[in-house]
């Protein structure tokens, strides 16, 4: 069975920043929302030895209460799926949803480990008053290498939302599409939450390959 091609999402949003207070999260400006967020997680990160060690249940904990408010995980799921997700049932969709969340924040718990002085230069941001997507550009320096990161967001009724990332100039969203057609037109829609749920209880037990 092919291997997903993994690209570190919840590695990118962890592994970088400065030491920062606690800020409110400002969903109205795209920028402004991806600064505060990523400096709220590594502060948190730096502070909790547990997920320093990779103590899945923090790191999940983590995850849901910094990242995911301002994330739409589900369109990004949506989108990865193309056709295939008219054509799941609502279960099936959640079940997806939720065992891909779970595959990214196991295969990259041990990014948090790796968060020490890493330094993000965002680019100058230009925005369209009536845009309604758009993406917020970075540079990570990593022991002096430029890592490539950028964040593609769009507007609801709550404020700005992230729904993917590209690093090194590979887009999550498009990494997974193929991935997910194949598994989809060889098992269907079962089959590929049957291949996630299996690759999570992998990891689960410490099995990489």
């Amino acid at each position: 069975m092919k291997k997903f091609f993994l690209v570190p999402f919840f590695a990118a949003l962890f592994s970088f920043g400065s030491v920062a207070h606690a800020q409110a999260v400002d969903t109205s400006a795209p920028d402004a929302l991806i600064k505060t967020v990523t400096q709220q997680v590594v502060d948190q990160v730096r502070s909790d030895k547990s997920i320093q060690q990779g103590d899945i249940s923090h790191i999940t904990q983590l995850v849901n209460e910094k990242i995911l408010p301002y994330t739409d995980f589900r369109r990004t799921t949506q989108l990865a799926m193309g056709r295939n997700w008219r054509a799941a049932t609502p279960a099936q969709q959640d079940a997806v949803v939720e065992q891909f969340k779970m595959l990214l924040i196991r295969t990259y718990s041990g990014a948090l480990a790796q968060v020490k002085d890493q330094q993000i230069q965002y680019k100058p941001f230009r925005m369209n008053p009536d845009d309604t997507d758009t993406v917020v550009r970075s540079v990570v320096m990593n022991n002096g290498s430029p890592v490539e990161l950028d964040y593609r967001l769009y507007k609801t009724p709550q404020g700005w939302r992230v729904y993917d990332i590209n690093v090194l100039g590979a887009w999550l969203i498009q990494a997974y599409q193929q991935q997910f057609n194949e598994q989809i037109q060889q098992h269907g829609v079962d089959g590929l939450i049957q291949f996630l749920t299996q690759r999570n209880q992998q990891l689960a037990a410490g099995k990489q390959s």
